[in-house]
Parts: C-alpha cells; structure tokens; sequence
C-alpha cells in the first residue's frame, strides 16, 4: 500500500493508532449488562489523518486488497453498504448529529489486526479514527464518550448489535494487565496477567461477519427472554439462580443460561487470576467453551477442533472461544514458557485435520501456518 504523501500529495496532520483485543472469558455478556474480561493484543490498527477545507472525505485501507486509490464520500450524504467504509461513514455521521464541527479529511487506515478473527478489528479501527479526528478538530469528547460513538457506529450505522466490551477494550486495555468491565456502569478495574503463563490466540481461518443474522439474533433472542422474565437485561437475574430461568421456551432458556453462567464464570476468572490459580482458571475457559457451544451455539467444528486439541496438551490450562463467534479464534492459556511450542503444534495438527491455514496472533511473531 503507497504511503500517506504517495495517496495525497502531502504528509498527515496526526498519526494514532488502537490495538485489537482477546477476550479471555465473558462473551456474550456486554450486551446483557454483565461481565467481561478482555486484554489488548500486539496488533493494532493506525490512521494517519489530515483535515481538508471542504466536506469531502477521502480514505485509503491497506486491507482492502487491490484497491487503486482512496475512496470518498461527503459529509451528510453517508449511505450504509459500502463494506469497510461503513465504520468511517457511520462515525462522521453521528459526530456532525452530535453537533461536532468536523469537515472533510483525508485518511490512510493500516491495520495488523485481521478482519474476521474475533479480535475486534471493527472496535480499533473505530477508536483510532475517533481519536485521530478528536485530535485534529479538537472535539470536546471524553474516553468513554469516545467509546459509546463506535458502539453506535457499528449499532446504528453498520448494522452489528455488538456491546460495548470492544470499543472499551480498544480504549482503555493494554497488554499487561485484564481489563475487568462491568458493561453495565462501565466501571473498570486492571487485572495483571498472570506471569506463570502464556497466552496464545490461534485463528481458526473460519472468518466471520457480525453484521450477519446470527449475531444478532442471539441478541433479539436474549430481548426476548427478558420480556417474557420482565426485566430490562439479564444482568437483572444475576445471583438468582438458574431456575429463574424456567418460565423461558428453548432456546431462549439456553441462550439466558450461557449469558448467567458466563457472567459467574468471570467473576471466579478474576478471582483465580488475583490468586495465581492457573488449573481453575484454566477450567473456567473450558467451561465457557462448552456453554458457547452447547447453550448460545455460537461456536463451529474447526473452533471445536481447536480446543479439543488443546485440551490434549498437558501444558494447556484452558482454551475457549473468543469474540462473537460463528468462526475466529481461541485463546488458550498455557504453562509459561511453553507457548510458542505449543502453538506449533496445535496449528500444524489442526492444518492437517481441518485443511484450512491457521494463524498464530500471540506471542506476537510466531506467524502463519
């Protein structure tokens, strides 16, 4: 991809950038009102911006293969249905009904986190153009305030029902420490990463699409449930326990199951993290996994495949599926050390059974298979 000068003739204003993340357990849970427990990874995404006199907007995306030149748009005339510049059009439009002076710009994306892979490449694209443009007009926008807009980006623009753990996570985490969020007041508190163990983050190659019905469907399906339980979010269930949920027809009676446990599953990780207990940790990933795949059935075979193979490491604490689902990634948790090796393994044993090329993400470096 040609750099900023090579596209427009001049250098950029400002350079920022917002990393992906992994979720290390709590999926599902944001958009209840409940818990999660993500972490930033190596990989970002970087915009390079500078401002224009006029309303015309031009973008360039390094991870728009064969892409000739930027493409452009004007302020007030976004139109849902461009793919990747949705995320663009959707934060300049929200930002100018919010009253945020803003005019044209011009705009290099270049990003290391993969599209598809339940790392949130949506959230750190969003953050980091909201940053840059918070930058350069100087708008008058706190952290959180900045996180809520890419919420509503990808909710009111693009069309994924996601929560708000993404957009935080890319604001907020780092990659030393857990980011304990309550996505229902976002509080937050930072967990460190246990030092006796790796985390690893192996992309399945199944590469999925939030703004497809499955997602959201799992959210209706979950709106549903708290109507016929009346409550405004499952959240609201939390600590009542499960027969709370017989009122509910399946699948909505699994759907809510996953989203309590899920939440209490967090709680015990930012315990066992606190306390160094690696082995329960390690089943509390197992756990998720088999929810998420049983109860919400939001996984597929090669992300099975994946953790089952895990799980035969005896270095492997624990392995779940990460992100939204429908194809991504695992995380896995692994005696410190041994990461890499392990790493190794796992994707040359599910290349052969899966026929597909995996994707080492972390440790950063590893690579492909």
């Amino acid at each position: 991809m040609s750099d900023f000068r090579s596209l427009f003739g001049r250098s950029p204003v400002v350079t920022v950038d917002a990393p992906g993340r992994v979720n290390l357990i709590g999926e599902h849970t944001d958009y209840n009102g409940g818990f999660v427990l993500p972490t930033a990874i190596p990989q970002l995404t970087q915009v390079e911006l500078a401002p224009r006199p006029d309303d015309l907007v031009r973008v360039s995306s390094s991870q728009v293969p064969g892409q000739k030149g930027p493409v452009e748009y004007t302020l007030g005339t976004e139109v849902p249905g461009r793919e990747w510049l949705d995320y663009v059009q959707g934060i300049t439009l929200l930002l100018r009904k919010g009253g945020h002076r803003i005019s044209g710009f011009e705009a290099r994306i270049s990003s290391t986190v993969p599209i598809g892979s339940g790392l949130s490449s949506s959230a750190a694209l969003e953050v980091s153009l909201l940053r840059a443009l918070r930058l350069t007009f100087q708008l008058p926008l706190d952290d959180i305030e900045l996180a809520r807009l890419g919420q509503r980006a990808e909710n009111e623009f693009v069309g994924a029902q996601c929560g708000i753990m993404d957009q935080m996570a890319a604001q907020f985490a780092d990659d030393r420490h857990a980011l304990f969020l309550d996505a229902r007041t976002l509080q937050f508190q930072r967990v460190p990463l246990p030092p006796d163990a790796d985390l690893v983050v192996i992309n399945s190659g199944v590469v999925h699409d939030l703004t497809l019905g499955d997602y959201n469907t799992r959210r209706a399906e979950c709106e549903q449930a708290c109507r016929i339980l009346g409550v405004s979010q499952l959240r609201d269930l939390q600590g009542s326990g499960l027969d709370c949920l017989d009122p509910l027809p399946e699948p909505l009676k699994r759907r809510a199951r996953h989203v309590l446990t899920e939440n209490e599953r967090v709680l015990h990780a930012v315990e066992a993290m606190r306390q160094g207990d690696l082995p329960r940790l390690g089943q509390l990933f197992f756990a998720s996994h088999r929810s998420m795949r049983d109860d919400y059935q939001v996984s597929v075979p090669e992300i099975d495949l994946l953790v089952e193979l895990a799980h035969n490491q005896a270095e492997v604490y624990g392995a779940r599926l990460t992100g939204g689902g429908f194809g991504g990634s695992v995380v896995l948790l692994a005696r410190a050390g041994t990461g890499p090796a392990v790493a190794r393994r796992l994707a040359r044993s599910y290349a052969d059974r899966s026929g597909r090329r995996p994707t080492v993400l972390v440790p950063a470096g590893i690579g492909d298979w």
